[in-house]
């Protein structure tokens, strides 16, 4: 437990007030949502200057699906993904760049060629990743998987309570990373929607944000058109983008600051009116009733 306060990502501030949206650009030709959409190099960064006019605090990089598939050795991962921060980073000399892989030679990689933050969606499966984080003063994403192996799916997993599973899973990888080194206030704590879980139980945890909220960590949510949303709607993965943003819409509500999101244009503009409702923004302009 601790204090909220600012978040700390490269040479950036965040005031607790301020929710950020983590685009996502997946350097693979396989992922689950519109795959192959950014695995040529020259459509990637058009993705990325695209993201970034649309209001994108974060850029999420990765180079292996988290689905089950072909192996991706970590020689392709590094040369799939570290090149292109590479570019991204002499492009955008202050974008928030965040690298999401699970192993600790391709984090070491991407940190070394500009990224700010490892995105370590499968809970330390490598416990060294911290220790790349605080090497480089890197921000770092502690999860919870359920103690899957990384790219596998999940079989009837069951908690007795899955919040309390969640909370004790990432603040036990939160306070190993500060004892690593790892700036606490570069720490964000994700509990990683159907990863090591059944529909019913993402369910559960976006009521319960509050709760991870409460801790004082700052929070990613990240819902974008998966399968929880589409299972509860019937929507293929193409059709899920109005329940993402109801996700959102609750997430931030409940206090989440980091958004992992497809849809940045969208996802801006439903943090935004909440954060009108909320009082933490004025309106853009206000002419109705005034004139």
């Amino acid at each position: 437990m601790r204090t909220p306060g600012p978040l700390r990502l490269g040479g950036r501030e965040f005031a607790v007030e301020r929710p950020l949206v983590m685009a996502i650009v997946n350097r693979t030709p396989d992922s689950f949502y519109r795959p192959g959409l950014t695995w040529d190099e020259s459509a990637a960064l058009e993705r990325v200057h695209a993201v970034v006019a649309e209001g994108a605090d974060i850029l999420d990089v990765g180079g292996v699906p988290a689905k089950p598939g072909a192996e991706v050795t970590v020689a392709e991962e590094i040369r799939r993904v570290v090149p292109f921060i590479e570019r991204v980073r002499a492009a955008y000399p202050d974008l928030v760049i965040s690298a999401d892989t699970w192993r600790h030679e391709p984090a070491r990689a991407m940190c070394a060629a500009g990224a700010d933050l490892i995105n370590d969606t499968w809970s330390a499966w490598d416990p060294a990743l911290a220790e790349v984080a605080a090497e480089f003063g890197a921000g770092l994403v502690c999860s919870h998987a359920g103690m899957l192996t990384p790219r596998t799916r999940p079989h009837r997993p069951a908690f007795a309570d899955v919040v309390a599973d969640v909370l004790d899973r990432v603040l036990l990888l939160a306070e190993r990373a500060v004892k690593a080194g790892v700036d606490a206030d570069r720490i964000v704590i994700d509990p990683a929607h159907d990863f090591g879980k059944n529909t019913w139980q993402s369910l559960e945890i976006t009521a319960r944000l509050s709760e991870l909220t409460a801790t004082g960590w700052p929070v990613l949510l990240s819902a974008s058109h998966k399968d929880f949303v589409g299972e509860t709607l019937g929507a293929g993965v193409d059709d899920r983008l109005a329940g993402t943003l109801a996700v959102t819409a609750v997430g931030a509500w409940l206090g989440v600051r980091v958004f992992r999101a497809h849809d940045v244009r969208e996802t801006r503009q439903a943090l935004d009116m909440v954060a009108s409702i909320k009082g933490d923004r004025p309106p853009s302009r206000t002419v109705r009733g005034l004139a």
